[in-house]
């Protein structure tokens, strides 16, 4: 009997899967918001000092309102919540990292910004819409109400596509910014830029499980 996964672990093999994908950039809904203006940020360019650590809003202006940060944030913590070994995503800095991403001046990011910014403003509209209340506030049931139904883009109903394409894209990047983060990369077991005194080689049991055995 195969055993059971706990949601966390699924999420797991999702960002295993995805986080060095490009996100798929959407269309955004005709009678959204207004296109989102571009970032007004200069690139780094092909040499960054990767010496140095920066301060969110220190390359580039930062985007997102308090009202937008908050939505982030109840929305990476609904995806990525807390569990008996690891924190909520909000926690390790994940609306930070997504922040950065729809402000920096690349094509990629602004190609994805108006994705973003028109999704979450939909988030706001459907969760008043259904609840008289911010996305923020409303209970965990009732904000996996609203994310069932956008959460996966070929069982979204007429009218949700474009919605279902900015959750696909939020995923990602949260993913992508939990698992990349220090905290993210302990709860993967993944153990590179460190230094070893040694290497065994890879366990046994990996090497079962890819039907590599000893000559």
């Amino acid at each position: 009997m195969t055993p059971e996964i706990s949601r966390r672990e699924a999420l797991q093999w999702i960002a295993s899967a995805t986080v060095l994908m490009a996100a798929q950039p959407g269309a955004v809904a005709a009678d959204s918001a207004a296109p989102a203006s571009t970032p007004s940020g200069k690139p780094y360019g092909t040499d960054p000092n990767l010496l140095k650590s920066y301060k969110p809003g220190e390359l580039w202006p930062l985007t997102f309102s308090e009202g937008q940060r908050r939505t982030v944030t109840a929305l990476v913590d609904l995806i990525l919540p807390a569990d008996d070994r690891s924190p909520a995503a909000s926690t390790v800095g994940v609306p930070a990292f997504i922040d950065e991403w729809v402000s920096a001046p690349y094509a990629t990011q602004q190609a994805d910004r108006p994705v973003l910014l028109d999704g979450l403003q939909w988030l706001e509209a459907e969760s008043r819409k259904r609840f008289e209340a911010d996305f923020a506030a409303l209970t965990a049931a009732q904000q996996s109400q609203i994310a069932d139904a956008i959460c996966h883009l070929p069982a979204a109903k007429p009218g949700f596509e474009t919605a279902a394409k900015f959750f696909h894209l939020f995923r990602n990047l949260t993913l992508g910014g939990y698992y990349t983060s220090p905290v993210g990369m302990k709860d993967v077991g993944f153990i590179g830029n460190v230094a070893r005194t040694r290497f065994d080689g890879p366990p046994p049991e990996v090497l079962a499980k890819l039907g590599i055995g000893k000559p």
